[in-house]
């Protein structure tokens, strides 16, 4: 069973041993080793948007089409960006030691009263990032806070060709009605607990301090890079005045 304190503890341990070694790669086993494995995700808010941009931009024009349901432009994901509400939604990312976002989903709220039990998934992941099972990390974690949130129903729009979300949504155990070029997946989630609430809490405490230490190496390296910049400048010197 996954204890999470326990891999807390080594993984400030390894970052205090070995800064640049901390990673999501470095940290956790493959989609295919140990189940129970936790991939480090955790919520983004404004101060993510710069990053949330970049990462969808940089996706080709295949992905863009799986991902928004059309061959979206730059210009078009701009004014996505610009337009999420994070006061409303709940927005998810996994990065990596340089602290690029490599994998996000975008848990969208209803915003009709009526429908206020509801809530949209939709997620994209960076194509070097592929293979490691982000996609369904990004699910799993997005069901728990939906539940905690009090959603009952899930819904996943997404275009017939992409299996991959599909697939994430049938092992989830939703149900997926295809309409020609376009499906619709709806998954009922079952009211939060004791459980879901404790879990949801720790591990995002996990990933938020995961991203710190990232951080932290990030700066340490950087700091570490321009003194022996500076170093080597002085050595230059010195063997240009003994020359």
């Amino acid at each position: 069973m996954f204890d999470p304190l326990q891999w807390l503890r080594s993984l400030v341990a390894g970052a205090r041993a070995r800064p640049e070694a901390v990673d999501v790669a470095s940290t956790q086993p493959s989609a295919s080793s140990a189940a129970g494995a936790v991939v480090p995700i955790r919520s983004m808010g404004p101060g993510h948007l710069r990053r949330i941009e970049a990462h969808l931009l940089a996706l080709d024009p295949r992905d863009r089409y799986l991902r928004f349901g059309y061959p979206a432009t730059d210009e078009q994901i701009r004014r996505y960006v610009a337009s999420l509400n994070f006061d409303r939604d709940e927005l998810f990312g996994i990065f990596n030691r340089r602290l690029e976002l490599i994998a996000m989903a975008h848990l969208a709220f209803a915003m009709d009263a009526t429908c206020s039990s509801c809530a949209e998934f939709g997620v994209s992941v960076a194509k070097s990032a592929r293979g490691r099972g982000y996609g369904s990390r990004l699910f799993e974690r997005a069901v728990m806070h939906a539940r905690n949130e009090g959603v009952k129903l899930l819904f996943i729009h997404a275009l017939s060709e992409n299996t991959a979300m599909l697939k994430i949504a049938r092992n989830a155990g939703a149900i997926v009605e295809r309409d020609g070029p376009e499906s619709e997946a709806h998954l009922r989630l079952p009211p939060a607990d004791f459980d879901s609430r404790v879990t949801e809490l720790i591990r995002e405490q996990v990933a938020v301090t995961d991203y710190h230490l990232k951080a932290q190496a990030r700066q340490f390296w950087g700091a570490l890079a321009l003194l022996q910049e500076i170093r080597q400048g002085v050595r230059d010197s010195r063997d240009r005045v003994r020359g």
